[in-house]
């Protein structure tokens, strides 16, 4: 561990090879039009573009026990929207005696530099929430539901058919007002209070946020227990029911598994795909969750894959290192902590 071969020293440097791996450069744009998640590369037989939904800002700060400043996250975001990342969520619209990280969201929605063709979603739990999101300058809203009727009770205080109710009418009003509607399922996998969640209940709520309006359905691996099996299992389900381009996952990766699980999603043709600058995140209300799969590590998997995503590794992982260094942590990106120790990033 940690030495370099000699055959590879003669033939490549290893700081030149994991140059080549990180894509040190100017990130490629996406597709003038991004290919039908369904349509696969004529190479590998995997989408030809992968569209990564940047979430570190929100659920990664979310769960920090130190408040973060606001300007950290301002910094962040601005640094983030540099990267070619095509969606970032900045905050979310939540009571702060719930969340009191997301206390500062007016604050920072207004305070960020907004690039063109990049998408500034924001989590809006009610109504309540919506309004107060629009009249801070959002132009894309995520509603957060469950397929656990107890792990809903304990994140936002009431069943998955109270909150149902509420996300339409954030729906019928977002309808109003041209401002498009994103779906999370969290606990797609497994909840840490009901223990194994059926494919069939994930596909219930599934259907029902689609059916309400949200273009996008975020299945979530809350506590990070899924593997490519049971990942497989879920989406068979869901996609009886949803549309695939409508299909996102957001994995965890509490076991380790969270790039195991991606990868069966992609091949299976979802086509987006969620996940957290160095790895940040967690949940507050499932008790051992660690922080999102690490946008380094998915993006340096899908350049070796070939697959498209237009974002600059290299800038995230300077993002990444600056907000570690805001908090004083380290990075859980494996590919930004092999690629700094080696040098191959300075």
């Amino acid at each position: 561990m940690g030495t370099v071969p000699s055959a590879l020293k003669h033939c490549l440097s290893y700081q030149h090879l994991l140059k080549e791996q990180l894509w040190i450069g100017e990130p490629a744009p996406p597709p003038p039009v991004a290919p039908h998640p369904g349509q696969e590369s004529q190479a590998s037989g995997l989408p030809a573009y992968i569209k990564i939904v940047e979430v570190g800002p929100r659920d990664g700060l979310q769960n920090e026990k130190v408040i973060v400043p606001t300007d950290v996250k301002i910094e962040l975001i601005n640094r983030l929207s540099k990267t070619g990342l095509p969606a970032i969520e900045v905050t979310s619209f939540v009571s702060s005696k719930w969340v009191p990280q997301m206390a500062d969201h007016k604050e920072v929605m207004r305070g960020i530099e907004r690039h063109p063709g990049v998408q500034y979603p924001v989590l809006t739990p009610n109504l309540q929430g919506f309004h107060a999101a629009i009249a801070a300058g959002a132009t894309e809203v995520s509603v957060f539901g469950a397929a656990s009727e107890t792990f809903s009770k304990m994140n936002i205080n009431c069943s998955i058919e109270e909150s149902i109710e509420k996300f339409e009418d954030v729906a019928k009003s977002a309808r109003n007002m041209n401002i498009p509607v994103r779906g999370y399922v969290s606990c797609a996998l497994g909840c840490p209070y009901e223990g194994n969640i059926i494919p069939a209940k994930v596909a219930e709520v599934s259907k029902r946020l689609y059916s309400m309006g949200c273009y996008e359905i975020s299945l979530g691996d809350t506590i990070g227990v899924g593997t490519p099996g049971s990942m497989k299992r879920m989406l068979e389900a869901v996609m009886k029911e949803i549309p695939l381009r409508a299909l996102a996952v957001h994995c965890h990766d509490t076991y380790g598994q969270a790039l195991a699980n991606i990868l069966t999603a992609i091949q299976m043709g979802v086509a987006v795909v969620d996940s957290s600058v160095a790895g940040l995140g967690g949940c507050p209300y499932a008790k051992g969750a660690t922080g999102n799969i690490a946008t380094e590590d998915v993006i340096y998997m899908l350049n070796g894959l070939g697959v498209n995503t237009g974002v600059n590794l290299y800038t995230v992982m300077e993002a990444g290192n600056f907000i570690c260094t805001a908090l004083n942590k380290k990075t859980n990106s494996k590919v930004a902590q092999a690629s700094f120790s080696t040098g191959a990033v300075n």
